[in-house]
């Protein structure tokens, strides 16, 4: 499984990154309408790293300095 993964996440240049205190610390002060905490991890790490958040989710589409691309 971890070789199907690794061919797959080098194709579409993808990676992780574990969360920073500067990811944590955004994550509580964005000002998101609903509370969900996996939301505000990943519209945080957007900000903070400076990466589009490619969302279907229309809560997390205009985000102000975030940028977002809906994914429809």
């Amino acid at each position: 499984m971890e070789t199907f993964q690794g061919g797959w996440r080098a194709q579409l240049r993808t990676y992780t990154k574990p969360p920073t205190h500067e990811i944590v610390l955004a994550a509580h002060q964005l000002p998101l309408p609903h509370p969900d905490p996996a939301d505000r991890f990943l519209a945080a790490t957007a900000q903070v790293l400076g990466l589009t958040l490619v969302t279907g989710d229309e809560r997390l589409l205009g985000l102000g300095e975030i940028r977002t691309l809906a994914n429809r």
